[in-house]
């Protein structure tokens, strides 16, 4: 018996021994973060490494993952690479009083592990909560036909501004990341006609791009055409207003001319005109008796006749 008691005690001491090997070292991974309680109460927070602390139950560690972004699916889960719908979240009414189903994707992490940690009871639960009060209260407020078409990224930020308000007034130690509206869709019963709603819309803005082109590839092309009429235009006023100045200049001339000897001016003028005309014309000089009628030609330059 005296050996069974030795025995046993000597085992009681080693897993003393190794209990207190196990809970005074503890390590921390990269993308985490350590609070150490001492008799549940918060004295210190620690980062990556291997650190040490008083023995269970003087002091324990609670680990939570601060570095890492986590992701919270509303309206909908994922699992083994299948989306599956959850009703109870995504249905939803919208400002002009239709149904909608509508799901999102919420990015958070740990911001402030002693807030996360004793705040609240359960901050994910309240996460999502606070999740379906904000898109709920935005798209109370929004219209399906914009919800479904352009209104997107609208809602997703304003569903995240109100959703990083709730997280600071409940003091959550949550830092919400990022947003993203995943679907926005009509009931079935109408999702064709919504659809052909998109589809023009989407022709429509289509159509306004091809303009846009258009417009942007013709106007400077006008304005060259523009710029080169009016600089032909220019042009045919200049010469048209030179040669005025000139035909002045020429009448001028001869109006000097013919003021200082009358005569010789007619003459002249008679004889440069029958210049312009006479060349290679065939004159005939005919009587006006009866009979046969007698004609002598005459040739200009013709040097002669009879």
């Amino acid at each position: 018996m005296r050996l069974i008691r030795r025995a046993l005690l000597g085992l009681l001491l080693v897993a003393l021994v190794a209990d207190l090997a196990l809970t005074t070292w503890f390590r921390v991974e990269e993308h985490e973060s350590a609070l150490v309680l001492t008799m549940g109460r918060a004295t210190r927070q620690v980062e990556k490494g291997l650190h040490t602390k008083l023995p269970w139950p003087l002091e324990t560690v609670v680990v939570v993952p601060t570095k890492q972004t986590q992701e919270l699916q509303f309206g909908f889960r994922e699992q083994g690479g299948q989306v599956r719908l959850v009703e109870d979240e995504a249905l939803m009414i919208t400002g002009d009083e239709n149904l909608v189903w509508a799901d999102l994707l919420v990015e958070w992490r740990v911001q402030d592990i002693q807030q996360y940690l004793f705040a609240v009871d359960d901050p994910e639960r309240l996460l999502r909560n606070a999740t379906a009060a904000s898109l709920r209260s935005v798209m109370g407020t929004t219209g399906l036909d914009f919800a479904i078409t352009t209104g997107k990224f609208e809602i997703q930020d304003e569903v995240e501004r109100q959703l990083v308000e709730l997280m600071n007034a409940y003091g959550t130690g949550i830092q919400i990341i990022d947003v993203k509206l995943q679907d926005v869709e009509p009931p079935k019963q109408v999702a064709a006609e919504f659809k052909a709603v998109t589809d023009a819309r989407e022709a429509q803005q289509t159509k306004i791009n091809e303009a846009g082109k258009y417009e942007a590839e013709r106007i400077p092309q006008a304005r060259a055409e523009a710029r080169q009429l009016l600089e032909q235009a220019e042009a045919r006023k200049q010469a048209r207003i030179n040669q005025a100045l000139g035909d002045v200049a020429q009448y001028k001339a001869i109006y000097e001319a013919y003021k200082a000897n009358p005569t010789v001016t007619r003459k002249r003028l008679l004889l440069e005109t029958l210049e312009q005309i006479l060349p290679g014309a065939e004159i005939v000089i005919m009587d006006s008796s009866d009979g046969t009628v007698k004609y002598l030609p005459i040739v200009p330059g013709g040097g002669g006749g009879q």
